[in-house]
């Protein structure tokens, strides 16, 4: 998954925070289903997650693709549509419109070119026949009860996670991003930005850029199985972090942009880490741990320039973005949860690792900490992030 931080950007942020996590939030997959040594057989009695999907635009908008009867004013007007017409604009940074939106279908309705075409539609009609297969996918095998049971076994059995998100499924959007987590409210069919505790927690599904994820239609629905898993673990993550007394006491006191590194770098490690599973077992490839090490090391120089009295707001939010938005490997708080996430599996065991979701990141640190001490081949902290963790 993704982290988009736009400082200075009010409606972004807005639009696009993410319950529980204090962050911004954009897709990278992570196919959860069948986790090799998964806690299967449980009763998750208390986890009552629900994901109402709302599929309109996306039909409406394949007949458009097809030429056929649709009116394209009134599936730009249409919720899912909205939804994407407003992270289209902030991503491409340009005033998009419903007027805008409705050109754009009218275009592709009759195949035709339109300018630089921000909403993807061209390449999106382009592949009609696939995007229909999969949609159809997504109804007949359970698409949001196959992504709850994918997510519920990462938590602890007793984990207290109620919620109903809706998830909007559309057919067009900014080329860079997938699915994604947002917080609105509703004016009408209008989205507005929401707080971070305020609004309707909220989950998009872009299927034209999912229909580039492989081959076939089976490749492309576990594809998207996998990034809205992801996304949806972190979505559950913070309604469970809500019902947690020990997470809200720490949210109530580590305010600071360091607390912020710690906390992404767990939330985002163990979510990393399970994405590692599913494409490797675990394993790093053969240079993962001298890249691991550079960015453990890229870590604790942030961390120390985040613990600077003198740092700008504005640096430390560069420095936060970039702990998740600079490519793999070069997300440094990212790939550091990754190792830590994976050490604690491989040397404590799958159990500990699920248990680390109901501690806050001090824990979590600590916890490799105590690993690094006995093994002086991982990649190490610095004492300057050991001795705030004291």
């Amino acid at each position: 998954m993704k982290l988009l931080r736009t400082s200075g950007d009010d409606q972004a942020a807005g639009v696009l925070r993410h319950a529980g996590c204090r962050r911004l939030r954009l897709m990278l997959g992570c196919f959860l289903t069948l986790l090799p040594g998964a806690l299967t057989g449980q009763d998750y009695a208390h986890f009552q997650l629900t994901l109402d999907v709302n599929t309109s635009s996306a039909e409406h908008t394949l007949e458009i693709y097809q030429g056929l009867s649709g009116r394209p004013a009134d599936v730009a007007a249409e919720r899912g549509s909205q939804l994407s017409l407003a992270i289209t604009g902030i991503l491409a940074q340009r005033h998009l419109d419903t007027q805008a939106l409705q050109q754009a279908l009218e275009a592709a309705k009759f195949n035709q070119r339109e300018g630089d075409d921000v909403f993807q539609m061209q390449s999106a009609r382009a592949h009609v026949g696939a995007l229909k297969d999969l949609l159809f996918e997504l109804r007949r095998r359970n698409f949001a009860q196959k992504v709850i049971g994918t997510v519920e076994q990462l938590f602890p059995v007793d984990a207290r996670v109620q919620a109903r998100i809706p998830m909007y499924v559309v057919a067009f959007g900014h080329n860079n991003i997938d699915a994604y987590v947002v917080r609105v409210r509703w004016e009408g069919n209008v989205p507005v930005p929401a707080g971070e505790n305020e609004g309707e927690l909220t989950i998009v599904i872009n299927l034209a850029k999912a229909v580039t994820y492989g081959e076939s239609t089976d490749e492309r629905f576990i594809g998207l199985l996998s990034v809205v898993a992801h996304e949806v673990f972190h979505a559950a993550y913070g309604v469970f972090k809500e019902n947690v007394p020990e997470w809200q006491t720490y949210y109530s006191s580590h305010t600071s942009a360091f607390d912020e590194l710690l906390d992404l770098s767990q939330n985002e490690g163990i979510a990393y880490y399970l994405s590692l599973i599913q494409r490797t077992g675990g394993r790093l490839p053969g240079d993962g741990l001298q890249r691991a090490q550079e960015a453990f090391t890229r870590f604790n120089g942030v961390a120390a320039e985040l613990l600077s009295p003198s740092i700008s707001s504005g640096r430390a939010a560069d420095l936060l973005r970039a702990a998740n938005t600079s490519g793999y490997w070069e997300s440094y708080g990212s790939i550091t949860g990754m190792i830590i996430a994976r050490q604690i599996d491989q040397t404590r065991g799958r159990a500990a690792l699920v248990e680390a979701l109901r501690h806050p990141p001090p824990g979590f640190f600590k916890t490799y900490i105590e690993l690094m001490r006995r093994d002086n081949g991982l990649p190490a902290l610095n004492g300057t992030v050991i001795r705030m963790l004291q």
